[in-house]
């Protein structure tokens, strides 16, 4: 395992990083604000074409852009299809851990 700070290799069963001493992930305090995980994959499952989970997020561009095209882009017949899927996928990334952070960089709370 290593650090998640200073990058350096520690021991699995470490409570802190003895090089910088930052608490290791499994001992880590979970953040009283972080946002939920599956709040997050769910809202991007059923209301991603609206790109309601990236406003939850914090990702206010992306967001914005989803909307637009999932409520302007009717007039182009694709644009609610292009961005529900979109949605969907970041939803199923979301939930799979591959988006594991918000825009702030906090990481989300199982």
């Amino acid at each position: 395992m290593y650090c998640r700070q200073c990058g350096k290799e520690i021991h699995d069963e470490a409570v802190v990083c003895v090089n910088c001493g930052v608490p290791t992930e499994k001992y880590a305090a979970v953040d009283p604000e972080a946002k939920s995980k599956i709040g997050a994959g769910l809202l991007g499952i059923f209301l991603g074409v609206w790109g309601v989970h990236n406003f939850y997020l914090g990702y206010t561009g992306k967001a914005v852009a989803q909307l637009l095209l999932g409520t302007v882009g009717v007039l182009l017949i694709f644009g609610p299809i292009i961005s529900g899927i979109w949605g969907l996928v970041e939803g199923i990334m979301i939930l799979t851990g591959s988006i594991d952070v918000d825009a702030s960089g906090k990481k989300l709370k199982e």
